[in-house]
């Protein structure tokens, strides 16, 4: 068996000082957006067993009121990009044309929209268990003028 070179011992001892460095500051004072050396928040906590659990979704009403998911399938944006927007969402309700915009491009054929909303779903939670049960909650409401 070989053994490394003293040149090739010191590299990786300073490449992995430097990721140890890279990752504990990334802990401390890192975000989501820093990760793999930022925690990863998204899976960092857990809703106690008794409490709603939220499912923030963007939905589309066509004229006749059918009720559409967008979802990354039919728009193309990512649930995080979504969530990350939320805010933005709530603040200014026109930004959710960007998702019409998304919706009409992957789909041409469909029927239009009149209405697109940001609404967080909390589903009920019983003993950790899905009941079944939920309630929606519209932030963000834009209807569609053509």
């Amino acid at each position: 068996m070989d053994t490394l070179s003293h040149t090739a011992r010191t590299t990786r001892v300073v490449i992995t000082a430097v990721v140890c460095a890279l990752l504990l500051g990334g802990t401390l004072w890192g975000s989501d957006d820093d990760f793999p050396f930022g925690p990863f928040r998204m899976y960092a906590g857990v809703n106690p067993p008794n409490e709603p659990a939220p499912d923030p979704r963007i939905e589309g009403v066509t004229a006749d009121g059918t009720v559409i998911l967008l979802d990354e399938k039919r728009t193309g944006l990512r649930r995080a990009e979504v969530e990350a927007s939320q805010d933005a969402y709530a603040a200014d309700p026109s930004l959710l044309r960007q998702v019409l915009e998304a919706y009409e491009k992957r789909n041409p054929q469909a029927a239009p929209l009149v209405e697109v909303r940001y609404v967080n779903r909390m589903h009920e939670i019983h003993s950790g268990r899905p009941t079944g049960k939920w309630t929606d909650d519209v932030l963000a409401d834009w209807r569609v003028t053509r």
